[in-house]
C-alpha cells in the first residue's frame, strides 16, 4: 500500500484491521461448489479504504493492486454493515479512547450538514439550500473535542431538529473505564436550527442539559467557541472524498462508509495523536 497512502495511512490501517478482524463473521464454507477462490478480507478492506478516501467509482478501483475488485469490496462493504460489523468497530476504538481519557463525553455537540445526491434512492429528497435538487444530510453529534461518536443519514429535506433524539438514541454505550459505562453527555451545545422548545424538554426528561442558541437573538452568544469542534468533524468526514457527494443509491452503503470514516478518525486519534 504505500504506492497509494501514506505513513500515517498504513499505520492506520494496520491498526484498524487488527481491530476489525476479530468483528468480521466466519463465511460460510462451501463444499460441492467452492468456485473461485475467496480473496482475502484485509484486501478488501483495503481497497475499501481506498474508494472512501480516494473518491472513485467502485468499478474503476484497480483489481491488480489490491487484490480485490470494486464488486468484491462492496460486497464485503455491504455484508459487513448488516451484520453490524462497522458500528462494533467504531464502538470499540470509542471504547480504547475512553480508556486512554481522550474523549471530554461530560459536553455532546450537534450540527448537520446537507450533501448532493447524484441518484434517487433511500434518505434522499429536495435540498433547500441546493435549488431542491435532490440531496441528504449528515447528522452528527461529538464530544466536546469534536470526536464522532455517532452520525445519521436522512433526506436533504429533514429539518436538522428531527434527528436530534435519533443521534441521542444512536449514541453508543462506551466502557473503557471502571463503573458504568457511559451513555449520555451532561450538557448538549447546538444552534438556533434546534430552538425549540418541545426539544428542550424531551432533553431535559433525559437527564441533559440543552444549551441552544435562541432564534432572533444577536449573534456573539459566545456558543461558537465550544461548537466548533463539530464543524471541524464534518471537514474530518469530508475529506473521506466517497462522502462529499451521495453516490451510492443504497442508504445502507452510504451509512456504512460514514460509519468507517467515523471509527478511522477516532482511530487516528487514539493512535497518531
Amino acid at each position: 500500500m504505500s504506492d497509494t497512502s501514506g505513513v500515517g495511512d498504513e499505520v492506520v490501517t494496520d491498526a484498524l484491521w487488527a481491530r476489525l478482524e476479530p468483528l468480521i463473521p466466519l463465511p460460510q464454507r462451501r463444499f460441492r461448489h467452492p468456485g473461485r477462490r475467496r480473496c482475502s478480507d484485509r484486501a478488501a478492506l483495503e481497497g475499501i479504504l481506498f474508494v472512501a478516501r480516494s473518491g472513485i467509482g467502485w468499478n474503476q478501483l484497480p483489481t491488480a493492486l489490491f487484490g480485490a475488485s470494486g464488486a468484491t469490496c462492496w460486497r464485503r462493504l455491504a455484508d459487513w454493515q448488516e451484520a453490524g460489523v462497522w458500528q462494533r468497530l467504531h464502538q470499540q476504538v470509542l471504547t480504547e479512547l475512553r480508556a486512554a481519557e481522550k474523549l471530554e463525553l461530560s459536553i455532546a455537540l450537534v450540527d448537520g450538514s446537507h450533501l448532493r445526491a447524484l441518484k434517487r434512492g433511500d434518505h434522499v429528497g429536495p435540498s433547500p439550500v441546493d435549488r431542491a435538487k435532490p440531496g441528504s444530510k449528515h447528522h452528527l453529534i461529538t464530544d466536546a473535542t469534536g470526536t464522532p461518536l455517532a452520525v445519521t443519514l436522512t433526506g436533504g429535506n429533514r429539518h436538522d431538529v428531527t434527528q436530534l433524539i435519533p443521534l441521542l438514541d444512536a449514541l453508543p454505550i462506551i466502557g473503557g473505564r471502571r463503573g458504568r459505562p457511559w451513555r449520555r453527555p451532561r450538557y448538549l451545545y447546538a444552534d438556533r436550527g434546534y430552538d425549540y422548545d418541545k426539544y428542550r424538554r424531551l432533553l431535559r426528561e433525559r437527564g441533559i442539559v440543552p444549551v441552544i442558541a435562541r432564534r432572533g437573538t444577536a449573534h456573539g452568544s459566545g456558543l461558537g467557541t465550544v461548537r466548533w469542534p463539530v464543524e471541524r468533524s464534518f471537514a474530518w468526514l469530508h475529506a473521506f472524498k466517497r462522502l462529499r457527494t451521495r453516490y451510492e443509491r443504497r442508504a445502507d452503503i452510504h451509512h456504512a462508509l460514514l460509519t468507517l470514516a467515523c471509527a478511522v478518525i477516532c482511530l487516528r486519534k487514539l493512535i497518531l495523536n
